[in-house]
């Protein structure tokens, strides 16, 4: 190979790429099933502690399906799910009219059942 032009490279790449084929080496990329974006454009914000996820696997299941979450109580927030011992949002929220979840309502969102 020349160092200066760089020619050979390719041909070393495709050679070792067939060798790693011909290991065993799986080489296709896997099929990651796409969500539904069932919570397009809605808004969640968390209180209190959940018994059956973190606030971050919560919060990653809401933006997997669409969502949005965020750490503040406003009128533009769609729903507060309340766990154990809630904060201030909870009663942000009850002022607001802000439609209230427990985390049994929250996983049959989630979960669509």
């Amino acid at each position: 190979m020349n160092r200066t032009t760089g020619k050979g490279i390719e041909t070393s790449y495709t050679s070792i790429i067939e060798n790693l084929k011909k290991s065993g080496v799986n080489m296709t990329e896997p099929k990651t099933k796409k969500l539904e974006q069932t919570l397009s454009g809605k808004t969640f914000v968390f209180t209190g502690e959940l018994k059956n996820y973190s606030r971050d696997e919560a919060e990653n299941k809401i933006r997997e399906l669409g969502g949005n979450a965020t750490s503040s109580v406003s009128k533009k927030t769609d729903y507060v799910v309340v766990g154990e011992n809630p904060g201030s949002k909870y009663k942000k929220a009850q002022n607001l009219n802000i439609k209230i979840l427990t985390e049994k309502e929250f996983e049959k969102i989630i979960t669509g059942t």
